[in-house]
C-alpha cells in the first residue's frame, strides 16, 4: 500500500513537470490559479475509485477528477471530457491562425458559424446587456494595444492611441444570425471569447459527464472550477480562494457539491509589474479598473460565472454586489484595493 502511493504521488509530480514543460514549449502563459480544490473531510465510500489528470488546455492547466465505483468508467469518462474540450477549443481558441474565431478576426465575417459558436456568441451578448456593457467581446484591440506597447516600449500607450482604438469597441457593431453567419461592422474589429469560451468548454465536458452517469466529479481549468456532487457521498470539495494581497495562501474557503465558481483578479494576466495595466478593460475608459482586485462568482455554470466576474470586476464595488443580488442563484465576494470585502446577500451562507 505504501508503495501504491509513493508510486501515485511521483505520476502526479511527473504529470505536473511534463504540463509545464509543455506550456513552455508551446508558449503559452501559465495563468495564475484562483481557486484551489481538494476534497474537504467526511466520509467516502472504499468502493468508490478517484481517477485524477492533468494537462495543458486553453492556456492553462486543467485537472479532471471522477470518483465512481467503476475504475474503468471513471478513466473513460476522463479521457472524453478532455477530447471534448480539446475539440471545443479548435472553434474558440483566437491564438492559432486555423479556428472559426481567428478567422473571424482576419476577415471581418463568417458565413458558416458553427452551433457551439452561435450559443457563445449569443450568450455573449446576453451578459454585454445584463451588465450594461462593461462585458465586452469586442475589447481585444485594445488588449492587443496594451501588450504590444508594453512588449516595444515598456509603458502603456497614448492616450490618443487608446481612443483610437476605442472606436472599435462595441458590442453593437457585431451582427450575429444563425443562418447569414456573424459579421463585424468596422473595419479593424476583433473579439476576443477568452472571459467566456473557457466556461462553456468547460460546462460542456462537465455536462459529458453527467449524461454518461457519473455522479461524482470536479473539473479545474485554472481556477475555473465546476464540481458535479461531491468527492464521493457526504464529501464536498473545499474551495479556496486565492488571496490577492498575498498575505496567505486563501482569502476564503468553502464546501461546494454542486456548481461551479470563478474568479477575476488583477493578478492574472498583466502588462506591467505594479499590476495596474492588465488583462481586463473597462470598455467606458479605454484602462483597467482600479477600485477591484478581485472578482468571484458562484453561479450554477462556470460560463455563467466566469462571464459575471469580468463584469463585476468592471463595476464600482457595490454596483457588482447590486448586480450580482438581482441575478438567480449567483453570488459573489469582491475584495477592492487595500482588501476591504464586498459580499453578496447569501454569500456568507455558503462560506459557514
Amino acid at each position: 500500500m505504501q508503495q501504491d502511493s509513493i508510486k501515485k504521488s511521483r505520476e502526479k509530480i511527473v504529470n505536473r513537470r511534463n504540463c509545464l514543460k509543455l506550456m513552455g514549449v508551446f508558449g503559452l502563459g501559465l495563468a495564475v490559479p484562483t481557486i484551489i480544490a481538494k476534497p474537504a473531510e467526511g466520509k467516502h465510500l472504499d468502493n468508490l475509485h478517484s481517477i485524477s489528470r492533468t494537462r495543458p488546455l486553453m492556456g492553462t492547466i486543467v485537472t479532471i477528477t471522477i470518483a465512481d465505483s467503476s475504475r474503468d468508467k471513471a478513466e473513460k469518462n476522463v479521457e472524453q471530457a478532455f477530447a471534448k474540450m480539446t475539440e471545443l477549443e479548435k472553434i474558440f481558441n483566437r491564438h492559432a491562425d486555423n479556428t472559426p474565431v481567428s478567422w473571424l478576426n482576419q476577415k471581418g465575417f463568417l458565413k458558416d458559424i458553427s452551433p457551439e459558436l452561435a450559443d457563445v456568441l449569443h450568450q455573449s451578448a446576453f451578459y454585454n446587456y445584463i451588465s450594461k456593457g462593461t462585458f465586452d467581446i469586442t475589447v481585444l484591440p485594445v488588449l492587443e494595444l496594451y501588450k504590444k506597447s508594453y512588449e516595444s516600449t515598456g509603458s502603456s500607450p497614448s492616450l490618443k492611441q487608446i481612443n483610437e482604438k476605442m472606436k472599435l469597441v462595441n458590442f453593437e457593431n457585431i451582427k450575429i444570425n444563425n443562418k447569414e453567419g456573424v459579421r463585424l461592422l468596422k473595419d479593424g474589429m476583433q473579439i476576443s471569447l477568452d472571459g467566456i469560451a473557457k466556461g462553456y468548454i468547460i460546462d460542456q465536458a462537465a455536462n459529458l459527464i453527467k449524461l454518461n452517469g457519473i455522479k461524482y466529479a470536479l473539473i479545474n481549468a485554472g481556477g475555473d472550477v465546476r464540481v458535479i456532487g461531491g468527492n464521493g457521498p457526504d464529501k464536498a470539495w473545499k474551495i479556496g480562494i486565492k488571496d490577492p494581497l498575498e498575505k496567505r495562501e486563501v482569502t476564503e474557503l468553502f464546501e461546494l457539491n454542486n456548481g461551479a465558481v470563478a474568479t477575476s483578479g488583477n493578478y492574472e494576466n498583466y502588462f506591467d509589474k505594479d499590476k495596474i495595466h492588465h488583462h481586463i478593460i473597462d470598455t467606458s475608459t479605454g484602462d483597467s479598473p482600479v477600485q477591484t482586485i478581485s472578482a468571484t462568482v458562484l453561479a450554477p455554470t462556470v460560463m455563467q460565472a466566469d462571464a459575471l466576474s469580468t463584469a463585476l470586476f468592471i463595476h464600482t464595488p457595490k454596483e457588482s454586489i447590486n448586480l450580482a443580488g438581482s441575478l438567480s442563484n449567483v453570488e459573489a465576494l469582491i475584495i477592492a484595493k487595500g482588501g476591504r470585502k464586498y459580499r453578496s446577500s447569501g454569500w456568507n451562507n455558503i462560506t459557514k
